[in-house]
């Protein structure tokens, strides 16, 4: 099956004119976007930061695009140097189906409380044993993630799961956002996060939150200046309450 990482290292490769291979940020599933994943690869090719850009755009679909590219210092790894990543979960609370959006969000037919939930996420904040939010086929060596903030908000009929952590088990964010979903919808107590967590068993949990409304949105990496800085947020995210 072709990825993403597959069609941008081909399309550096073309213009390095050698096969280069890629380290990601963050991995992200089918259906799941990023606005601002973050690569690194090894080359001795010498070409202009525009060059790179303009030529890798030229070999990539239209559904695929390379926003910048810097030159960075030896060590520096875009998953190991990375202190954290963001996500946000997007929503449409409404009962009938976007059909422009409709690969871009997700669709909640049950009206939820965005209060009530965000209230509820504050459970999962700080340093925890994630199992009941992990996906069976995880293959990382411990639960253990810290989640710096988590805030739920609605504007109109869009509501927004922020997140953000040091790093996220295999369909973290997705397994929280349809544990999010039921207690918004009135269908679990606010409690219930907090229970599941102490629970560690994900077969308590809801189920996995499609993947249409997930974007990686911002990496940090506070020891390399030159990285960009800030949130790169869906155009239509722009009129949202979220922090920058």
């Amino acid at each position: 099956m072709a990825t993403i990482q597959d069609a941008v290292q081909n399309s550096l490769g073309a213009v390095a004119d050698h096969q280069v291979t890629l380290t990601c940020a963050g991995r992200t599933d089918a259906g799941v976007h990023a606005t601002c994943q973050v690569t690194n690869f090894d080359t001795h090719a010498s070409r202009s930061l525009k060059a790179w850009v303009l030529g890798t755009n030229a070999h990539l679909p239209d559904t695929i695009s390379v926003n910048w590219v810097r030159e960075v210092p030896p060590g520096f790894d875009a998953r190991f140097s990375a202190a954290s990543r963001r996500y946000v979960y997007v929503i449409v609370n409404n009962r009938n189906r976007s059909g422009l959006m409709s690969e871009m969000v997700t669709r909640e037919h049950r009206h939820l409380d965005a209060a009530l939930m965000n209230k509820s996420a504050q459970a999962l904040v700080g340093e925890n044993d994630f199992s009941s939010f992990r996906a069976a086929s995880c293959q990382s060596r411990t639960a253990a993630r810290n989640i710096h903030h988590i805030s739920v908000e609605r504007s109109g009929e869009l509501v927004v799961i922020d997140i953000a952590a040091n790093a996220f088990l295999h369909h973290m964010v997705r397994n929280i956002a349809g544990v999010m979903l039921d207690i918004g919808a009135g269908e679990k107590p606010a409690s219930w996060a907090g229970e599941l967590l102490a629970l560690r068993d994900r077969n308590r949990a809801s189920v996995t939150a499609p993947p249409n409304g997930l974007y990686l949105i911002q990496v940090d990496y506070p020891d390399y200046d030159e990285m960009p800085k800030g949130p790169q947020l869906p155009h239509f995210l722009g009129s949202l309450p979220i922090s920058t």
